[in-house]
This record gives C-alpha cells, sequence and structure tokens, in this order.
C-alpha cells in the first residue's frame, strides 16, 4: 500500500522564538514516537512559524497519523490530507 502524505498544523505559542536546541529536542521527541510507530509513518519535513509549525508526513491512513499525534501528546492539532499524493 502507498503512503498518503498530511500534514499537522500545530498551535504552539511563540513557537517562532524557540531556540534551535528547544526545537531539536521537540524533533528528537517526534523521532521517538515515529521510530515506536514503524514504517507505516515517515516524517518528511517540517516548518516553523510564529506561532504555529507544520509538519509533512506520509502515512498509510489517517489513523496512524492521529496515533502520532496522540502518542507525541500534542495538545491541539488539525489534520490536512493533501490533495495529490506525490
Amino acid at each position: 500500500m502507498a503512503l498518503r502524505k498530511f500534514i499537522i498544523e500545530r498551535d504552539i505559542p511563540k513557537v517562532g522564538t524557540f531556540e534551535r536546541e528547544q526545537l531539536r529536542q521537540a524533533a528528537a521527541k517526534s523521532n521517538e514516537v515515529l521510530n515506536q510507530l514503524g514504517p507505516d509513518i515517515q516524517w518528511v519535513e517540517s516548518f516553523v512559524a510564529a506561532d504555529k509549525t507544520f509538519c509533512v508526513y506520509l502515512a498509510k491512513d489517517e489513523a496512524v497519523y492521529s496515533e502520532a499525534c496522540r502518542d507525541q501528546r500534542i495538545p491541539g492539532y488539525e489534520n490536512h490530507r493533501s490533495l495529490k499524493d506525490d
């Protein structure tokens, strides 16, 4: 089964002011969760704005993707499915 593209939009106040090390720590936590979930979800890239992050993932389905968010204990996020998968 081909993986589909998803975007997680997270509201994180002042994330755009975080130091590089703070962003690395957040990425490390995310990578731990992804490693536990196995090959059904893969991180592609992330973007940081003033009060939001946008993370692009490839996932088997939305259930795996939502599990990743829950396991990372992300309090508020929106799932966006790509209309066209590359």
